[in-house]
């Protein structure tokens, strides 16, 4: 809600929002609603790279492209996983700041950091120029819909006016139970034990890829929140090895739902949010076999394109 009224507020259409590539598939449902522009920007193990980011928005100014926002998600990336290095934060703002670009720091999962370590909002770095998304769906409750957006005074009331417009009022009994729960309630113990369980279940998920997987697949090794970032062997496309994942029961999200322009068909999100370590590793099981079956098609090929039919002989053992 918090992201979809920012945009209403901010993007007109044709005018461009520079998230990371890949990004969270909601965000970029909203900027489409919208008719905004998605430039993705590349990221690293590290996070976004600051000098793709000064090269999008120094192409875009040379172009006349009205870039509004910066939209990223800084701690515990979804889908990729990985988090934005102190260093870069800084770096990050100060590029914004010359091209005059406001910054949307997404952060539902800041505080499901696995090693203890709380990383500086970008918000507490830059108050002026950042819009910050808080959430309670992480760490209480899904079902409730409950966050927050701190904002510059000036963004903020015209973000009251158009949550007004856009709902009437906000859901006070769901409020209300957030609000209770956080006075009655240890929930920074609750918020320990989550750590503690999605820790494992990552590690579970990490151990199964090394035992199961296949060679030329590579994948991120997240120190917090909920999915992790695989990357397949060429030749085999995410989205169309889907159906044959969903037919032996594992299931994931094709890379190519999280770009605007359809780009990730090599990749796909795994969460390990929910499942026992158990099951999570037969999942991944599972999930080697279907892959290993598209690897075994795409090789019948001799060459793109060429049609050529090769029939592969039997494998070493």
């Amino acid at each position: 809600m918090g992201l979809d009224l920012v945009t209403r507020l901010f993007c007109d259409p044709g005018d461009v929002v520079v998230a990371e590539g890949p990004s969270y598939v909601g965000a970029l449902g909203s900027f489409a609603a919208y008719q905004a522009q998605v430039v993705h920007v590349a990221m690293d193990e590290h996070g976004l790279i600051p000098e793709a980011l000064r090269a999008a928005l120094r192409q875009a100014r040379i172009t006349g492209q009205r870039v509004k926002l910066l939209y990223t998600i800084p701690n515990f990336h979804n889908p990729v996983g990985v988090t934005l290095t102190v260093e870069r934060r800084a770096e990050i703002l100060e590029i914004c700041r010359t091209y005059d670009v406001l910054v949307v720091e997404d952060n539902p999962y800041g505080l499901l950091g696995f090693d203890g370590q709380i990383y500086p909002a970008l918000h507490s770095l830059d108050p002026d120029n950042v819009v910050y998304l808080g959430s309670f769906s992480k760490t209480y409750a899904s079902g409730l819909r409950v966050g927050w957006v701190l904002a510059p005074p000036a963004v903020r009331e015209k973000l009251v006016l158009a949550a007004e417009s856009a709902t009437l009022c906000p859901p006070t009994l769901n409020q209300m139970i957030v609000s209770s729960y956080l006075a009655t309630y240890d929930w920074r113990s609750q918020i320990k034990t989550f750590q503690q369980i999605y820790r494992e279940r990552r590690d579970a998920m990490l151990s199964a890829l090394e035992q199961y997987l296949p060679p030329d697949c590579t994948w991120t090794k997240p120190d917090g929140g909920f999915c992790m970032w695989l990357t397949v062997p060429e030749g085999v496309d995410t989205r169309a090895m889907l159906p044959g994942a969903v037919a032996a029961r594992v299931a994931y999200a094709s890379g190519a739902g999280f770009y605007a322009d359809g780009s990730g068909r090599r990749q796909l999100r795994l969460s390990y949010c929910y499942p026992t370590p158990e099951r999570i590793r037969e999942g991944v099981r599972r999930l080697a076999a279907v892959l290993e079956s598209e690897m075994d098609l795409a090789h019948a090929y001799d060459g793109v394109g060429s049609g050529r039919l090769r029939i592969p002989g039997p494998r070493m053992p």
